[in-house]
């Protein structure tokens, strides 16, 4: 039985990230601490007991299309409905737009108890979120009236629309287009694939944001704008008027999340699907980025979400199950007591808190960067927000894809067989290191952008922060040697960062995804260190942490050399890959 975990949420989020200090300290107006725990503990409970129940029904059952009609499997669009009624859609959206207008990191903390609940059903909200967030960032104030308000109370939901068979991560290769016509709107025309929820019966009303292009626009992503294409047109009276001209061609039969329609859109079959500019001409992708930014900390608790999961299918298993005999016992013991099965357990735990904690820090930043009191605060906020987004997003993920992987280990042969449950973690797990950019693209975006805000003085910041950790659990009894790993991995971020600013591009992208890894172990264990500290100290979280870092801890060196060791020359890769007759 899964159950929401509230509690290391809320852990995490006070003692690791410090959001109660910035609500504590008024950044969020009236808010207290106590309305913060009530929501996540209730969103907890929500999820534990109406959505998580869904979830292997999801699996088996998956979204349906006939005839462009898309249904979700049974229970999912009244657990939607119900989930609407508790307004979680609007968590952070203005109360005067009907809203909560609590924290992002709240919001955070629900995306992973929804998608620990039922990752195919919490996608629909997700990316219904990231409209929303564009929308008011960009739309004119007309279309924020029609839209805004029905997207933050779930009555509509939103989509994003970049991808098409051609370009997947290089959006220039884009070719959806659009004409402007008389009335002031567009008409849009083209293919787009991978869209999740482009089509499904959990809401009246679907609102598509569309990168296109104009007839007159630049070559390259400096020429694509973004549209809000509307399923049905909205009357001037708010009421749904005609069908507009798209439909979902067919659903993709994928590995995993079945729950989730991932549809192929067709815009413009006859004579042109209606849109409305969002921002400027030929600016689309600024404002797609809102919503792209906002989605990939949220995949990175995708990431997280599942990990828990599995680590919690596997914990119970592994207590139950009954194998050879651990510690002298005359009987056969549970394999949770066999040194084996616990290093897998605690590496699964230890790895989910650690990104979790990641997740947290940059969930907080975000907020810190529109609420803190100084502008210089705000400025550095925004710059760690930027910075660990690609951390959070791929590390957190590949968190999870191992962490789901060793889930079907501790269980053995019977983590391989479907009726245990632990293969659909694995196969869901898998897309988050895929879409929303994949976590090469992250990698390459930490080492090509990130790493050189304020001249490398943001990284300088996280390096400064591990090692003050480090310090504070020197000596400390039960963390071992914890201050020298972490110490030691600080030293290894701080060479390889070094080498990432001393400009050869080539050796920079060659070590991207060792760096970002390195990254998020030095970091990931400062997290866990940190929490460690916290309250006096509990056993369990000294103990978890105290195993990261000397057992996990150790890699960092080591990718700091595959960082250091530069680009294999082009001519020496190409006759590596070079196939033999």
């Amino acid at each position: 039985m899964y159950r929401s975990p509230v509690a290391d949420i809320l852990f995490s989020l006070r003692h690791v990230a410090g959001l109660d200090e910035a609500v504590n300290a008024g950044l969020f107006g009236d808010l207290d601490w106590d309305t913060v725990v009530s929501v996540i503990t209730e969103a907890g409970r929500f999820a534990t007991d109406v959505i998580a129940p869904l979830n292997r029904i999801g699996d088996l059952e998956g979204a349906k299309c006939e005839n462009s009609v898309v249904t979700t499997p049974k229970g999912f669009r009244d657990a939607y409905k119900q989930w609407v009624a508790g307004g979680w859609a609007g968590v952070t959206a203005a109360p005067e737009q009907g809203g909560m207008g609590l924290p992002h990191s709240v919001n955070f903390a629900c995306t992973e108890i929804w998608n620990g609940a039922s990752m195919g059903f919490a996608l629909c909200p997700l990316l219904s979120e990231g409209a929303l967030g564009a929308l008011n960032a960009y739309a004119s104030p007309d279309l924020r009236e029609t839209y805004v308000k029905r997207l933050a109370s779930g009555e509509w939901t939103g989509t994003m629309n970049l991808t098409e068979p051609q370009a997947g991560s290089d959006l220039n290769a884009v070719r959806a287009r659009a004409e402007r016509a008389d009335d002031g709107s567009y008409r849009v025309f083209g293919q787009k694939i991978f869209i999740t929820y482009g089509e499904h019966d959990f809401a009246e009303n679907i609102v598509h944001l569309v990168l296109a292009r104009l007839p007159d626009a630049a070559p390259g992503t400096r020429g694509l704008s973004l549209f809000l294409v509307p399923k049905f047109l909205v009357n001037p009276d708010g009421s749904l008027g005609a069908r507009n001209d798209l439909r979902c061609a067919s659903i993709e039969h994928k590995l995993g999340i079945h729950a989730s329609p991932t549809c192929v859109m067709i815009y413009g079959d006859n004579g042109g699907a209606t849109g409305y500019l969002v921002g400027e001409e030929n600016r689309g992708l600024a404002a797609m980025f809102v919503m792209m930014n906002s989605a990939r900390l949220g995949v990175g608790l995708q990431g997280v979400a599942i990990g828990e999961r599995a680590y919690q299918h596997a914990a119970a298993y592994a207590r139950e199950r009954r194998q050879g005999r651990a510690g002298g016992d005359p009987g056969m013991s549970p394999i949770a007591e066999h040194p084996d099965v616990q290093r897998m357990l605690l590496t699964m735990k230890a790895q989910v808190q650690a990104a979790r904690g990641i997740c947290h820090l940059t969930g907080v930043a975000i907020d810190l960067s529109r609420h803190a009191a100084t502008r210089e605060q705000r400025d550095a906020a925004a710059e760690r927000a930027a910075l660990l987004t690609p951390v959070a997003k791929a590390w957190s993920t590949d968190i999870g894809d191992e962490v789901a992987s060793l889930g079907v280990q501790v269980h053995g042969g019977m983590g391989y067989i479907e009726e245990t449950g632990a293969a659909q973690h694995m196969r869901d797990a898998r897309i988050a290191g895929i879409y929303e950019g994949t976590n090469g693209v992250q990698a390459i975006d930490l080492v090509t952008r990130k790493v050189a805000l304020s001249g490398g003085a943001a990284v300088a910041r996280e390096i400064a922060f591990i090692r003050a950790i480090a310090g504070e659990v020197d000596d400390k009894p039960g963390f071992g040697a914890s201050a020298a790993r972490l110490g030691a991995a600080a030293d290894a971020l701080e060479r390889a960062t070094a080498y990432i600013l001393g400009g050869d591009t080539h050796a920079a992208l060659a070590g991207a995804s060792a760096y970002l890894k390195l990254f998020g172990v030095a970091l990931g264990g400062a997290c866990l260190a940190k929490a460690a500290l916290a309250e006096g100290g509990d056993p369990g979280r000294i103990a978890l942490a105290r195993f990261f870092a000397e057992k996990l801890g150790p890699v960092a060196p080591g990718l700091a050399e595959a960082v250091c060791a530069g680009a294999q020359p082009r001519e020496g890769v190409a006759a590596a890959l070079k196939e033999v007759a």
